[in-house]
């Protein structure tokens, strides 16, 4: 069958959706094992945060050096070879004899970790554009899945068998996926050849030729950000004034996980024309429910702070699959590269809110999140609003939809 022949099954959807969720997932076990980490390998206390760090700029590098090779590189060999250095670097990572050996695998584990975001602008490409936001919230359901699991089955296997057989598991659970993927996964070659350097520099040109990405990119980075700022201080919070240890900050955690619930709906709620209000509502959402959960802190409320820690990743997720069904639909040449114009730009935003999260937690405590965080809803909301006023961010039809 060709790639215009092809058509996106639900379940290899479904299996889509969990491939992204078991590949993004390894960006976040060093977080939740960073204790016995730096123990095991004689890392410094003033260097533990260099570990997550280094996973993170891998990561970063590779959505800007990687995810834009999908504009100009056969699709199914770029995933599979993603996938093949993933094993190698967890497995290089499980084995690492010093701190130095592990760091490198880090940034590499975290550099190979992009081809989720190469998997899901590639399922756009094989259903009908009025089916796209459903399909991006399908997919994006495992994702998020994926990173909220990824702490809390870090602990729970790390405590039974050692951090090191996190990263064992993980690199057999990845070579599956590698054979799944070589199974089912159809080819898709570009129409365009394009020089590698000429491909990273017409990012920039992309960034100025749309608008609509670069609002995208403003109001998903203040959110994101906000969702940062929140998982980083709230495990400094639930412990000082909950008493939780890493066994309740986990099981906390799964309450986030519940958010993923919402990407299906958002997906729906882009194809039906509903971009404004669903990211309208997610601004508000996320804005309301930090408030509140300065108000459950205070209390000592540990459901209601569970139950706000579900609304603001509820209104995250919203407010990204809506924003990547708008950035996806811009030019489906240079899908790519939008893409990893749009998730290198929110990453950085991400970063930055959570080093800013832990600080204000350290200056003011959780009230000084709350505040930073109504702070930006509130920006975020001003701007949209500021857009809509002159008419620059316009609803998306259903008929339109299907046009684009």
């Amino acid at each position: 069958m060709t790639q215009d022949t092809f058509r996106l099954s639900p379940a290899l959807t479904g299996i889509f959706a969990a491939v992204c969720g078991m590949t993004v997932a390894n960006i976040y076990y060093a977080q939740a094992l960073i204790g016995p980490i730096t123990r095991d390998l004689a890392i410094a206390p003033a260097w533990a945060g260099i570990v997550v760090t280094l996973t993170q700029l891998g990561y970063g590098a590779g959505l800007f050096l990687i995810v834009p090779l999908s504009d100009r590189s056969e699709n199914r060999r770029l995933v599979l070879m993603t996938v093949a250095g993933l094993v190698a670097s967890l497995a290089g990572a499980a084995l690492s004899p010093s701190a130095p050996a592990f760091m490198l695998c880090s940034v590499a584990v975290g550099l190979c970790a992009v081809g989720s975001q190469i998997l899901l602008p590639l399922a756009t490409h094989f259903v009908a554009p009025e089916l796209r936001g459903r399909v991006i919230g399908n997919i994006m359901g495992g994702l998020i899945s994926g990173i909220m699991l990824a702490r809390p089955l870090a602990n729970a296997v790390a405590a039974a068998l050692g951090w090191r057989a996190v990263f064992w598991i993980s690199a057999v659970m990845m070579a599956l996926v590698g054979g799944v993927l070589w199974r089912v996964l159809p080819r898709y070659v570009p129409a365009q050849r394009i020089r590698y350097r000429s491909l990273l520099w017409s990012i920039g040109h992309l960034l100025v030729e749309y608008a609509p990405l670069r609002r995208r990119i403003a109001y998903h980075g203040i959110l994101f950000a906000v969702f940062n700022m929140f998982w980083t201080a709230i495990p400094l919070m639930l412990h000082a004034r909950f008493g939780l240890g890493q066994g309740g900050i986990a099981l906390f955690a799964l309450a986030g996980a519940g958010g993923a619930l919402a990407a299906p709906l958002a997906g729906r709620l882009a194809d039906a024309g509903y971009t404004r209000a669903a990211t309208c509502g997610a601004m508000g959402i996320i804005g309301v429910a930090s408030l509140i959960s300065g108000w459950a802190a205070g209390a000592g409320w540990l459901v209601s702070l569970a139950a706000m820690a579900l609304m603001l990743d509820a209104g995250v997720q919203t407010n990204h699959i809506v924003s990547q069904r708008v950035v996806y639909g811009l030019n489906d040449r240079a899908r790519g590269r939008l893409n990893a114009a749009y998730m290198t730009a929110v990453f950085l935003c991400g970063a930055a809110g959570s080093s800013g999260g832990a600080a204000l937690y350290s200056a003011w405590g959780w009230w000084g999140f709350v505040i930073a965080a109504v702070v930006l809803c509130g920006a975020d909301l001003a701007l949209f609003a500021l857009e809509i006023a002159y008419g620059h961010e316009k609803p998306v039809s259903l008929t339109a939809a299907r046009r684009s």
